[in-house]
């Protein structure tokens, strides 16, 4: 009779330490449900209520590093340029022109964190949200925490790595792979929005919520600042979609104008206090203290 050989078999992993499984296709439902529950449960422990939202372009930079940089590119006298070193010299001098709106979103976002850091209540009111990264984001997150507040980086993994902004507060530090989840956080808490300058992605998140506020999908009322005029209206006719019927009339007043950030910030206290602070139904006030969305 043959020796009988023996075997042996070691634990299988658990089905939440199996990074195989949890990384691969079929885990992706998992890792969909982590980007909802894990940011719930810090914004939870961290006494977040809601927040407003900055968005613009990642591509800004303050005003003493856009006109550094210009400076740098100046000719030295009697020096003719090349024509790829003109339009590098153009674009640095554009950016110069554009490190405004950088030094406004920090201004609007100071004014408005330092105001909100006055209401009363357990939980944290109004928190300035950015996307996380450079530029816009940047100024609105450095503005907050120049006022002495908490403030929230929702950043997205990219091809190109987008690093978290130096001003967002650690623990509300977020890292998300999926681009719906995170837009998902930034209209979950949102009681306003304020949009900057920007491009694709920035336009891709304004139209979003301004289809959301259209189509009543948001079950409270939200704040939509749009900062520029005369760059937006240069960027999109809004007055020529109502005028060709693709949207109603009263669509272009789901939002406002500004060009100053004490006026941005006058107009988003004036909404904010008005729709937001205001004693809740009698029915609402033992739910949790956290934003809602329709069904």
């Amino acid at each position: 009779m043959a020796k009988q050989e023996k075997y042996t078999t070691g634990r299988a992993p658990l089905a939440y330490d199996n990074e195989s499984f949890l990384n691969g296709p079929d885990g992706r439902p998992l890792r969909i449900l982590s980007e909802y529950a894990e940011p719930l449960a810090r914004f939870r422990h961290e006494k977040i209520q809601d927040t407003v939202v900055f968005y613009g372009s990642a591509r800004f930079s303050s005003l003493s590093q856009a006109k550094g940089a210009a400076q740098r590119l100046d000719p030295p006298a009697g020096v003719r340029l090349s024509a790829e070193a003109q339009k590098r010299s153009y674009r640095a001098k554009r950016a110069v022109d554009m490190a405004r709106y950088y030094e406004d979103a920090r201004r609007l976002a100071f004014l408005h964190a330092r105001w909100a850091r006055t209401l009363p209540g357990k939980r944290h009111r109004f928190v300035v949200t950015t996307g996380g990264g450079p530029g816009i984001m940047e100024a609105a997150n450095r503005g907050a925490r120049e006022a002495g507040a908490k403030t929230i980086g929702l950043n997205i993994a990219l091809p190109l790595e987008q690093e978290p902004n130096p001003y967002i507060t650690p623990e509300l530090n977020f890292e998300f792979h999926y681009f719906f989840m995170r837009k998902l956080w930034f209209a979950y808490l949102a009681k306003a929005l304020i949009i900057f300058p920007g491009g694709y992605g920035t336009l891709d998140e304004m139209f979003e919520i301004l289809t959301l506020a259209q189509t009543e999908r948001l079950a409270k009322k939200m704040a939509v600042l749009v900062y520029g005029s005369e760059y937006w209206r240069n960027v999109v006719d809004m007055e020529a979609l109502a005028d060709a019927g693709t949207i109603s009339p009263e669509d272009v007043n789901l939002f406002q104008y500004v060009d100053d950030p004490d006026e941005a910030f006058a107009i988003l206290q004036k909404n904010l206090t008005r729709d937001h602070l205001q004693s809740p139904p009698p029915a609402r006030r033992h739910q949790p203290e956290i934003a809602t969305t329709r069904r």
